[in-house]
């Protein structure tokens, strides 16, 4: 039987149901999924993002309130008031100032954040952070930070939702020395003063330190969306891109075969033909 003829009677796809072939369809059958569901995280984190950004946006935009009238002792701080322009009124309580470990400043540089409990006027006390200063010479020391100013202080700044480790990724530590924490918890700090913190604390954007120390927490980003919609696109491109890339393979994989048994046929061919007999040369005279 004639190869070409062969082949097309058994299917020239037939190659497909090889253990080859069928372990790449499987290989194609999982990639697809996958790469549409990453293609929709990346989505749900650019819907985040920008929704993030809406928040940071409109909170530091509003008008400014009492800190005592969006928390109290005990309370969590609920996402939609994080960076919530807030304003406290009291006096420094200076004999329990603390520094938060491993910080950064603006530009990178690794130091602390100076941390400091503000009696309220009306009654309570609100953690307020002052801004980052550089770390003393041995990490167990205590750094140079500049005094607050004495009597009754007008505070404004973000308020924050306290740290935990599984929300920052910052390990507490138990062992610090005096006057070192990891983490700005208030439920921590009330422990250690014994007596009721507001819940959160307030990130201090004014009045201004004079000599710019400490210095003052940047605001958050409110413009940036990031890449994720980009990438969204990308993972769905790959999806689209897996069955396009099977055919051309399996076309390419027939075209070879269907080569190959041409050549093979063309060969027996050659072969099946009897060979003509040499016809003699005339003699010459």
């Amino acid at each position: 039987m004639h190869p070409m003829t062969q082949l097309y009677r058994h299917g020239v796809y037939r190659f497909l149901l090889t253990r080859q072939w069928l372990i790449l369809a499987l290989l194609s059958l999982v990639l697809i999924p996958t790469m549409v569901e990453l293609g929709f995280w990346q989505l749900h984190r650019h819907e985040h993002k920008v929704a993030q950004n809406s928040l940071i946006s409109r909170n530091l935009k509003a008008k400014p309130v009492p800190v005592a009238s969006l928390t109290s002792p005990g309370h969590t701080v609920p996402r939609s008031d994080y960076w919530r322009a807030v304003t406290a009124t009291g006096t420094y309580d200076t004999a329990h100032e603390v520094v938060v470990r491993r910080r950064t400043s603006t530009d990178g540089r690794i130091g602390v954040h100076v941390l400091i409990p503000l009696d309220l006027k009306g009654g309570g006390t609100v953690l307020v952070n002052r801004g980052w200063v550089p770390s003393a010479d041995s990490q167990r020391a205590f750094p140079d930070v500049p005094a607050v100013p004495k009597g009754e202080v007008t505070v404004t700044g973000r308020l924050k939702a306290d740290e935990t480790t599984s929300a920052s990724g910052i390990k507490d530590i138990s062992d610090l020395p005096d006057r070192q924490v990891m983490l700005i918890n208030s439920a921590q700090e009330a422990k250690r003063l014994s007596r009721p913190v507001l819940g959160g604390y307030i990130e201090q954007t004014g009045p201004e330190p004079s000599g710019d120390s400490p210095e003052l927490i940047a605001a958050p980003d409110d413009s940036s969306i990031g890449p994720h919609m980009a990438y969204a696109v990308q993972w769905w491109l790959f999806a689209a891109g897996v069955p396009v890339g099977f055919v051309v393979l399996a076309r390419r994989e027939k075209r070879d075969r269907m080569e190959a048994a041409a050549k093979a046929a063309a060969g027996e061919q050659d072969a099946s033909e009897p060979k003509k007999p040499e016809q003699p040369e005339p003699a010459t005279a």
